[in-house]
């Protein structure tokens, strides 16, 4: 099963990160790679070709919250504590501190 979820930066798409069975996918938008906007973080740099990793990326991982936090989030929540992927799509339309947001594509 593929899930996308839209990533923002300053309210301007930047790009889209897809989970699918095995690996998680994030890409650059055309229109965001081809403006003077920053890319979204540094291990993250501006490219055309599509990042790809067995593990949510540490920059996603680290929108999210931690320890008590986390485990109180996700019971009220009802997701598991170790799908960081549910809860990040969950959290981080709206909860998430900075300039990056990421709302669940339906």
């Amino acid at each position: 099963m593929v899930k996308q979820a839209s990533v923002f930066c300053n309210g301007f798409l930047a790009g889209a990160l897809t989970k699918t069975r095995d690996s998680f996918i994030f890409t650059y938008d055309e229109i965001y790679l081809a403006s003077r906007r920053p890319a979204i973080a540094l291990t993250l740099p501006k490219r055309q070709e599509p990042y790809k990793s067995k593990e949510l990326f540490p920059f996603f991982e680290g929108l999210l919250p931690e320890g008590e936090n986390r485990k109180l989030y996700c019971m009220s929540l009802k997701i598991d504590p170790r799908d960081s992927y549910r809860l990040l799509l969950k959290l981080a339309g709206k909860e998430t501190i900075g300039a990056i947001t990421v709302m669940e594509d339906v």
